[in-house]
C-alpha cells in the first residue's frame, strides 16, 4: 500500500486513449492522482466537474490531475466528453493499481459486502514521492478543487 513518502509505482497505466502513463513520463510534474468509484455517478461526477471547474487554479500552482477507475477506456471516454473534463483517466479493469495504492477495500450497502474504490486522492511532488492523502468522507465532491487548493498551498509553503 502507498503511503505518504512513498515513491508511486512506475507503471500506472495506460489512460482513455491507450497512452501509457509512467513514472517517468510524470517526472518534474507535481501531480494530482485521484481514485473514483465509477464513472458518471452523482457522487464521482461532482467530484470530476469540480476538478474540472478548478482545473486552472490547480495548473496555476504547477499541477497535473490524472483521475483513475476501474471503469474502461470506452466508458471513460463517454464520461471525458460528457461532462468536458480536461485530464486523463487511467482505465484499471484489474484494480492493480487500486490495489498497489491500498484503494480497492470491502465496502458495504444495504447490508450487502463487496470490493470496490475507496474514494481517495494523493498528492504527488515531482519526483514521484506521495507527499498527501485525501480519503473517504474526508473528500467533499463538489468542492474537491478547492479543498486541493488548500492543501497544496499547505504543502508549498
Amino acid at each position: 500500500m502507498i503511503e505518504i513518502g512513498d515513491k508511486i509505482p512506475e507503471r500506472l497505466g495506460v489512460d482513455q486513449d491507450g497512452n501509457e502513463i509512467t513514472r517517468a513520463s510524470l517526472a518534474g510534474q507535481k501531480v494530482i492522482l485521484y481514485f473514483y468509484p465509477k464513472d458518471n455517478t452523482s457522487g464521482c461526477t461532482a467530484q470530476a466537474c469540480s476538478l474540472r471547474d478548478g482545473i486552472d487554479d490547480l495548473r496555476d500552482a504547477g499541477y497535473t490531475v490524472i483521475g483513475v477507475s476501474k471503469d474502461s477506456a470506452k466508458s471513460h471516454r463517454n464520461f471525458i466528453e460528457k461532462h468536458r473534463l480536461p485530464f486523463p483517466l487511467i482505465t484499471d479493469e484489474s484494480t492493480e493499481l487500486n490495489q498497489a495504492f491500498g484503494v480497492w477495500v470491502e465496502k458495504s450497502m444495504y447490508g450487502r459486502k463487496y470490493m470496490g474504490t475507496m474514494r481517495t486522492t494523493f498528492v504527488i511532488d515531482e519526483t514521484g514521492v506521495v507527499r498527501a492523502k485525501m480519503a473517504g468522507r474526508e473528500i467533499k465532491t463538489k468542492e474537491h478543487a478547492a479543498q486541493l487548493m488548500k492543501l497544496v498551498e499547505q504543502l508549498d509553503k
